[in-house]
């Protein structure tokens, strides 16, 4: 009986970790998720001229329907509890001389519900060919979530009207609206040195809100940054942006899955940019140290870098800062230098290198491993991750051997190519 009961152990092991093995990585799906909707040549979309204004503060529920094209003039704000619709398939363009930029206060709500076959489109005001980051202000969605800031409440640095200008409290569950089936191209202003808007700042966000099938092109700072809150995101698609594709700060509690970053180094900053920032606060004195510190679990991720002749000003695939969780599962990262940068302040540690997890993760053609700022760290951070248990696998493989279809000249396809050896498991 024992002899029995010991084989039925090691069957179960056995077959626990081939699961594990074989688990998909990358972005997946029975078919592929970025046809119909995406678009990765926008700047020759023929989106025709505006036919109607939209500019000031939208305090009533309003629609907005895909017969007209709307022109973004100005800061437009959403207050008073208004629900502002968008029908599928609408095309709002975002004024350039006056950056365009619509905020969601934190008593509105957004319905931005587009179709696969028919999304919604947020885009830049400039002709054919005539486009470039930064063009407009961009999204801006502030709700009443938790931040780790001192007293709970804070305010953006982007020139906001003070008075509607605050996100955070006590609400996880609090309910913003849908974008789904979004496109937002050209937009990220840099109002200043420090003053940067992305493309889509979702700021104290709770988790009733839906985040899903959004994609974000030629942003001129970050594609998608959340400050504080608590959601669960999916689909969402960053492409050629100049600073960085997924950035989180102030206790943000995120689960983001099956989403994809798509980097070209001729996009980046000088400042140094990367797939994932990850950090709790920008100083610890203006941070209650009792609350949430960031903590992102993310899965089926995929982070590719399209030069492959390292020519470009694409760094790490994603940066850690001090006192934050950050979970990488069944995923795929090709084509940066290094791996991971860990903050020098993290050091080598257990009790710090613990919040950091990584599993069932290819590193492809990537220059270094896990890295730190700190030299002196880096052998035992290299002792650390560099038990097999934690499933990191290096290889060398070329973009078309890796993937189903690279190549956004046509319609990419990233899940990984059923072909090679990853995808299979072995």
């Amino acid at each position: 009986m024992k002899t029995k009961l010991h084989i039925a152990c090691i069957t179960f092991i056995i077959s626990f970790f081939a699961q594990a093995q074989q688990q998909p990585k990358g972005i997946i799906g029975t078919s592929n998720w970025m046809t119909n909707w995406t678009s990765f040549k926008p700047a020759g979309n023929d989106y025709g001229e505006a036919t109607n204004i939209i500019a000031g503060t939208i305090d009533k529920d309003t629609r907005l329907t895909k017969r007209n094209i709307y022109h973004l003039v100005g800061v437009v704000y959403v207050t008073n509890n208004a629900t502002l619709t968008i029908e599928p398939g609408t095309v709002i363009r975002g004024d350039d001389k006056t950056c365009g930029t619509l905020v969601i206060t934190n008593d509105a709500k957004i319905m931005a519900e587009g179709l696969e076959t028919d999304p919604i489109v947020f885009t830049s005001e400039n002709e054919i060919n005539n486009r470039k980051p930064g063009d407009w202000g961009g999204i801006i969605i502030l709700g009443k979530a938790p931040i780790n800031s001192l007293g709970g409440i804070h305010t953006l640095p982007f020139d906001l009207d003070p008075t509607l200008n605050h996100y955070g409290g006590q609400d996880s569950e609090d309910n913003s609206g849908v974008m789904k089936y979004v496109r937002i191209e050209y937009a990220g202003r840099k109002l200043s040195a420090s003053k940067e808007l992305n493309g889509l700042s979702l700021a104290g966000v709770g988790r009733k809100t839906t985040i899903s099938h959004v994609q974000i092109s030629y942003s001129n700072d970050d594609s998608f940054e959340c400050y504080g809150g608590d959601l669960n995101l999916s689909n969402l698609i960053s492409y050629r942006t100049t600073d960085d594709d997924f950035d989180f700060t102030q206790g943000a509690q995120i689960n983001i899955s099956n989403s994809i970053a798509i980097r070209h180094p001729f996009s980046s900053d000088i400042s140094g940019s990367r797939c994932f920032e990850v950090d709790s606060y920008e100083k610890v004195a203006s941070t209650d140290m009792t609350k949430k510190m960031t903590k992102i679990n993310a899965s089926n991720i995929t982070l590719v870098n399209l030069e492959e002749n390292n020519q470009g000003l694409v760094r790490e695939s994603a940066y850690i800062k001090e006192n934050t969780f950050f979970n990488l599962t069944n995923s795929v990262v090709s084509g940066f230098a290094p791996f991971i940068l860990l903050e020098g302040n993290i050091g080598n540690g257990e009790a710090n290198l613990s919040k950091i997890s990584f599993k069932n993760v290819v590193a492809n053609n990537c220059t270094g491993e896990i890295e730190s700022e700190s030299g002196s760290n880096i052998p035992g951070i290299k002792s650390y991750y560099g038990n097999p248990a934690y499933g990191i696998e290096y290889t060398k493989m070329k973009l078309n051997e890796l993937f189903a279809i690279p190549n956004i000249k046509g319609n990419p396809d990233f899940r990984l190519n059923v072909n090679n050896t990853i995808a299979s498991g072995n």
